[in-house]
């Protein structure tokens, strides 16, 4: 098997090969010296042709300024007034309960498997994708390239994920040109980035591959997997709201997303959450920006669990409201 076979499968090898190999034609917003410090080591790393690597990242990949501009106002920057109405309406309700429904399957086998409740599950895709209807525009290929060597804050993790996703093509069997994302190069009905997808994406209806753009199945459990590796624990609460009196409280704001404390120690300062907890939970206390004022959340390891899926508050108190809303609770 030659190296273009071994690096993407026969399909994107045929097309690899059409590449030309006169390097840096379309080089544009990228240093041709760090592509081709990134090729010689990924070739080396992966026993791949070079000169391939470097003249799909300069040839193919196309370098896309509106991807710059969107990374740098992203949605979770908003306050929790402006955030929260993207997510929480009637129609995504209603097709979150649909979606349940239509793959009740697979998300009980979720219960079961991970102890991830189904409507966490159906909230995540509703929130990402809204349920497999909208999961990207932008090629990730185009994408992780524009970061990768566009984007200098976070050049690093970007080039991280580009080597990545050229493995995963290989691993799947698909071109790398191919799979369209968003512009942070997530991919699929769950929006995994390349990383996870190798990660923690599984067959979960064992047919034999584990395809996140096309089977919800492989999307539930992917998202259940996921959120079992990220020390989701079953049966244990999210978050409730909370009331706080005094001023001790505000020195239990952390930037962290992780818990910081407890539930004894967050009501020695002044913060007491609505319904029981046990005292000895791990919790941290959190405050949104809402129209009407201020609120408070205790939010507890399952919130943070989430926000591992995105390190945002925001992110999962979306997830959170949107899932029992989803299963018919909450207002």
């Amino acid at each position: 098997m030659n190296t273009l076979h071994r690096l993407f499968g026969t399909t994107a090898a045929a097309l690899l090969i059409l590449v030309p190999l006169a390097l840096g034609t379309s080089n544009v917003g990228a240093d041709p010296g760090a592509v081709r410090a990134f090729s010689e080591a990924l070739a080396a790393r992966h026993d791949w042709d070079a000169r391939r690597i470097e003249a799909l990242i300069n040839d193919e990949a196309i370098h896309q300024p509106d991807i710059i501009e969107a990374i740098r106002r992203p949605a979770e920057a908003m306050p929790w007034s402006r955030y929260r109405p993207i997510f929480l309406t009637e129609a995504r309700i209603e097709a979150g309960r649909a979606y349940q429904q239509r793959h009740r399957r697979w998300l009980t086998a979720v219960e079961d498997t991970y102890g991830v409740p189904a409507e966490i599950v159906v909230a995540i895709i509703g929130v990402e994708t809204f349920y497999g209807r909208y999961a990207g525009n932008y090629r990730v290929l185009d994408a992780l390239r524009t970061l990768g060597f566009g984007y200098p804050p976070r050049a690093e993790f970007f080039r991280d994920e580009l080597e990545a996703f050229l493995v995963l093509a290989r691993e799947e069997g698909f071109a790398p040109t191919d799979p369209l994302g968003s512009y942070a190069g997530a991919m699929g009905i769950p929006q995994f980035i390349s990383s996870s997808y190798r990660a923690y994406a599984v067959d979960f209806n064992e047919n034999g591959r584990r395809d996140l753009f096309s089977e919800p199945a492989d999307a539930i459990g992917s998202i259940g997997h996921y959120l079992a590796r990220h020390d989701w624990q079953a049966d244990a609460p999210i978050a409730v709201p909370a009331r706080v009196e005094g001023e001790d409280w505000q020195s239990h704001l952390y930037e962290s997303l992780a818990p910081q404390d407890t539930v004894a120690t967050l009501a020695a300062a002044g913060v007491h959450p609505s319904t029981p907890l046990s005292a000895g939970l791990d919790a941290r206390l959190l405050q949104l920006q809402a129209e009407a004022g201020d609120k408070y959340w205790i939010t507890l390891r399952n919130f943070y669990a989430i926000t591992r899926y995105n390190h945002s508050a925001l992110y999962a108190m979306a997830v959170h409201q949107l899932a029992e809303r989803i299963g018919g609770g909450g207002r």
